[in-house]
């Protein structure tokens, strides 16, 4: 694959900060990025950011509407590294893992997992009952990778800023991609990353 593709889906959850600081690395990185973007997050966006849809997008080399099942991402002939659902709510979440392929979103998951790439999920909801532990279990088990967007205190934080690059930069670290983080070094004292 000459072109480095990642699929980047928002959905409705809180914490749409994670996305947007997703974009920005990835477009450091020159890694063409695939954006969904669920109605419920452009109603989420205006509640935690002052950013409009159309900045977020501009952060996306490519925009596909939540409801073209047709885009490109929806065929597993079409290469990718795989897809970030950052924010993932629990209803996002609970499509994939019953195979509904309602929306762009759900779809280009389910083609994700169906062609063994990396699906990583931000499950961004607390506390969880046993319904949703169940379904973070089946997909756990069809392939995909939950990663819930937990702080990391050993790298000190100082800012909101610094606990979403880490996070974000754990999610990279997934897929092999280097991001400026903090990291745990052999003697368990925390070093900025060479």
């Amino acid at each position: 694959m000459k072109t480095k593709r990642m699929i980047v889906g928002i959905s409705g959850a809180s914490g749409i900060t994670y996305s947007i600081t997703l974009l920005k690395q990835l477009k450091k990185m020159d890694i063409e990025s695939h954006l969904i973007m669920s109605k419920s997050a452009e109603i989420t966006l205006a509640y935690e950011s002052r950013m409009k849809v159309r900045d977020v997008q501009s952060l996306a080399d490519v925009v596909h509407n939540h409801t073209d099942i047709a885009a490109s991402i929806s065929s597993g002939s079409y290469k990718t590294m795989g897809m970030i659902v950052a924010p993932c709510s629990i209803r996002t979440m609970s499509e994939i893992a019953t195979g509904v392929t309602s929306s762009l979103m759900s779809r280009a998951a389910d083609v994700v997992l169906k062609e063994q790439r990396k699906l990583v999920l931000m499950v961004r909801e607390t506390p969880l009952h046993s319904g949703h532990l169940r379904t973070m279990l089946q997909l756990s088990e069809m392939g995909a990778i939950i990663a819930p967007p937990v702080p990391a205190f050993y790298a000190q934080p100082e800012s909101l800023e610094d606990i979403v690059n880490h996070s974000i930069g754990r999610v990279l670290d997934l897929f092999d991609l280097e991001s400026n983080i903090k990291r745990w070094d052999q003697d368990g004292k925390q070093r900025p990353q060479d």
